[in-house]
């Protein structure tokens, strides 16, 4: 697998997450009937939030990132986005697995919402997501915690922080 880390996010990061979301959900939301330029940079803009999202580089520059939001009865899995020179290689499945141990060790579901027809959908479906809503543009996801399905077991984790390990892969 390529070689990757995760850091804390920061407000500096927000020009280059508006960029990557939307060349990458470009082709989906065009499928879709829903792409405007200048809407899919401005939405990340609005909700981006730096105490929650982590940059993925790899060799050093900007690959990616991925936010893991808290919200009051589970966590909500948001803006997870690779450039598409490194999709493919593992660092996606190796990033979400991460975040999933962590909340199944603290009990925490999570949520996420995928565009309809987008080939992520399969990726959180390998990792236990399953169809919760959707409607004709998003399909909403849940992933109880391993081990703790039922819901009077579950409570909302502390934030995630990232450190290195002694790969020198980023985990949170």
């Amino acid at each position: 697998m390529t070689h990757w880390e995760l850091r804390p996010a920061s407000a500096a990061d927000v020009d280059a997450v508006a960029e990557l979301r939307a060349t990458v959900l470009r082709a989906d939301l065009e499928r879709l009937g829903r792409y405007d330029e200048q809407r899919v940079r401005q939405r990340l803009r609005e909700r981006f939030a730096p105490a929650h999202t982590w940059v993925i580089e790899v060799g050093g520059e900007f690959a990616g990132c991925v936010a893991l939001r808290p919200a009051e009865d589970a966590h909500w899995l948001e803006h997870f986005y690779l450039a598409p020179h490194v999709q493919g290689a593992g660092i996606g499945t190796a990033v979400l697995r991460e975040l999933l141990e962590r909340c199944d060790r603290d009990g925490v579901p999570v949520r996420l919402n995928v565009l309809r027809g987008s080939p992520a959908r399969r990726l959180y479906e390998r990792h236990g997501f399953t169809l919760e809503n959707e409607d004709p543009v998003d399909v909403f996801m849940v992933r109880g915690p391993a081990g703790r399905r039922r819901p009077e077991q579950t409570r909302v984790c502390p934030a995630v922080t990232c450190r290195t390990t002694t790969r020198g892969v980023g985990v949170p």
